[in-house]
């Protein structure tokens, strides 16, 4: 048994994956009624969920202790990379919309959720979340105010003696390896994930409302391998899709089926660790970007109030569009902080073409139920370019160093 089983740890964990996610899906179209098997996705998911605030938290505060000098100069081109980033990505989803205009059939009943009334109010409910209460925050996963404290208390311990600051990196290391275990676990999970999904779902998303998943899938697969090369090449001067194609393989399938960023911090630590990165970087940037770089969700938000607009319409002008893009890159970077992530951001993009909140809420309806496929694919763009770009800045530090870039 000890034998088969380091046989099965010896094989690489992407492999392990695939295997789990074709198991999944022949059990999901063989034996839908196997509502167990859902089980071992859940545990899986809630499992990550449960360590990630407590391994950002600690690995943050570690960081911050040891700090560099040149850590600074990394940091601030992380987060200009993922702002960037968010408003291009805006930018290309409201070119895509005008250029293939998609209606709506608009037949589902109007959900009662709230959504946010405008970005002061997003903007507003961001700061409050900074301020909240740490406790309640590492309970609840609200990684800004994770974030904010475990910064405040870093800085706060660089006063410390050796020896505290030696006890913060022997937690984060030991919660570090805690995750290290929950990940091998992911062939299981993923069976899981994949079993819920085909034997609930099957297929028939795919075909009703085909060519809105069009469109958002496209705009997320150009930013993907067009606009994301781009940048990359710009900062390290070197082919930029083999390191494209490793966050993809590493990072992006368990995003794809976790639907969750915050679940996937720990698998994109792992694999800043496998890349050479500085821990004091990416424990910080990775966190950060679970919160802020949200490619995926501008997407989301810009393509359906746009839907929406043209199922009611009312013409867009490109001043109007330029607006929407500029809003869907400040409601993309709040949407971790909204109950509902970026689909209940839609009724506040769509109140900028006057459109009532009756409708708007219908549109959010449609979003729900391509939520499977659209989730899915948002989630593993926003994850994988966490990584992406947070090597991005590191290499360009090295290049600017005369390192060797390596991935």
């Amino acid at each position: 048994m000890g034998k088969l089983f380091q046989k099965w740890m010896d094989i690489s964990l992407v492999k392990r994956i695939l295997v789990g996610l074709v198991i999944g899906a022949v059990l999901g179209l063989v034996v839908p009624q196997a509502s167990w098997v859902g089980v071992l996705g859940n545990l899986f998911v809630t499992a990550l969920k449960s360590v990630a605030p407590i391994l950002v938290f600690f690995l943050v505060m570690s960081s911050l202790c040891h700090a560099k000098e040149s850590q600074g100069g990394v940091i601030r081109t992380v987060i200009i990379l993922y702002m960037f980033s968010t408003l291009l990505a805006a930018v290309i989803a409201v070119t895509v919309s005008m250029l293939c205009p998609v209606t709506l059939t608009l037949a589902e009943a109007a959900t009662d959720t709230q959504a946010p009334s405008g970005v002061a109010e997003v903007l507003q409910n961001l700061l409050m979340t900074v301020v909240s209460n740490p406790v309640d925050a590492l309970a609840n996963g609200r990684y800004l105010a994770i974030l904010s404290w475990a910064v405040l208390l870093g800085l706060a311990f660089r006063k410390a003696n050796e020896a505290t600051r030696n006890v913060l990196d022997d937690i984060s290391g030991s919660v570090s390896t805690l995750v290290t275990w929950i990940i091998n676990c992911a062939p299981f999970g993923i069976l899981g994930l994949v079993f819920q999904t085909v034997s609930t779902s099957g297929l028939s998303v795919f075909t009703e409302y085909g060519k809105l998943l069009a469109v958002l899938i496209g705009c997320m697969l150009f930013i993907t391998f067009v606009t994301n090369p781009i940048m990359v090449y710009f900062c390290i001067r070197k082919n930029p899709y083999p390191l494209i194609f490793r966050c993809l393989k590493r990072s992006a399938i368990t995003a794809f089926f976790t639907r969750s960023s915050a679940a996937n911090i720990p698998i994109n630590m792992e694999l800043c660790e496998e890349l050479g990165l500085d821990r004091d970087n990416y424990s910080v940037s990775i966190p950060l970007g679970a919160t802020i770089n949200m490619d995926g969700a501008a997407i989301t938000i810009t393509v359906m109030s746009l839907a929406a607009a043209h199922t009611l319409g009312i013409s867009v002008d490109i001043p109007t569009a330029l607006i929407l893009s500029v809003l869907a890159t400040l409601s993309a970077c709040g949407a971790s902080g909204v109950a509902g992530g970026s689909l209940l951001l839609i009724p506040m993009a769509c109140s900028l073409f006057g459109i009532p909140d009756d409708i708007s809420m219908q549109v959010v309806g449609v979003g729900f139920i391509i939520g499977v496929v659209q989730d899915s694919f948002e989630t593993a763009l926003n994850s994988s370019s966490d990584v992406l770009l947070s090597a991005t800045a590191e290499f360009r530090q090295w290049r600017k160093e005369g390192r060797e870039i390596k991935f």
